[in-house]
């Protein structure tokens, strides 16, 4: 357990007062873009120690303002991000859990604050973290069948892991009435197809690009 460059400025109150609750929980702090303060624990005791931030009566954060996640590659583990808020004492915390690549796994805080789910669920989707315990996890801006993984991971190539081709095969393949309200069904004709004779590259006066 260390205590990380503060640019000389000493741990806030609640950084000493988790320290001095969880002296095997906390992995070291820091402060980022002037006043930010930022405490690394335990990925193991997330829920524990979050907990004790939103009801002890000295923090009470008791907003949850985001789940995220960051993936900073060259094999380096992944970061569980929660931004916290005291209403009551108007204050902020950062706190971050990392995750190795071969354990990418962390209990959910559903049932601490309920704003946890869709936040849990687009961290999921995009860095395929899994939430133990969270009542519905699945992607939620992915499509449920999208097959190329979680697209802000570092090792996720810039134009997907399909070509382009298979890409295209796949989005004419889906069953549109599981996109679509049925008044946008109604009325539709079959797809418009463009011939190759009349595709961009061929017109008059392309260059194909």
């Amino acid at each position: 357990m260390t205590r990380a460059d503060r640019h000389g400025k000493p741990a806030s109150a609640t950084v000493e007062a988790l320290r001095a609750a969880f002296p095997e929980a906390v992995v070291r702090d820091l402060v980022q873009s002037g006043d930010q303060q930022v405490v690394y624990i335990d990925p193991g005791r997330n829920a524990e120690v979050l907990d004790w931030l939103r009801t002890d009566p000295g923090e009470r954060f008791n907003l949850l303002v985001d789940v995220t996640a960051v993936d900073y590659g060259d094999g380096r583990p992944l970061e569980v991000v929660y931004q916290l808020w005291s209403i009551p004492h108007r204050k902020a915390l950062r706190v971050k859990c990392e995750l190795p690549l071969s354990r990418l796994a962390i209990a959910s805080v559903t049932a601490l604050w309920s704003a946890a789910d869709w936040l849990e669920r687009e961290v999921y989707d995009l860095f395929g973290i899994e939430f133990r315990g969270h009542p519905d996890l699945r992607r939620i801006l992915m499509p449920e069948n999208y097959a190329e993984g979680h697209p802000l991971r570092k090792d996720f190539p810039l134009r997907g892991r399909f070509s382009r081709a298979e890409q295209t095969r796949r989005a004419l393949s889906q069953d549109m009435e599981q996109y679509y309200m049925p008044e946008e069904m109604e009325g539709r004709g079959a797809p418009q197809l463009v011939p190759a004779d009349e595709s961009p590259a061929s017109a008059p006066g392309s260059t194909g690009r």
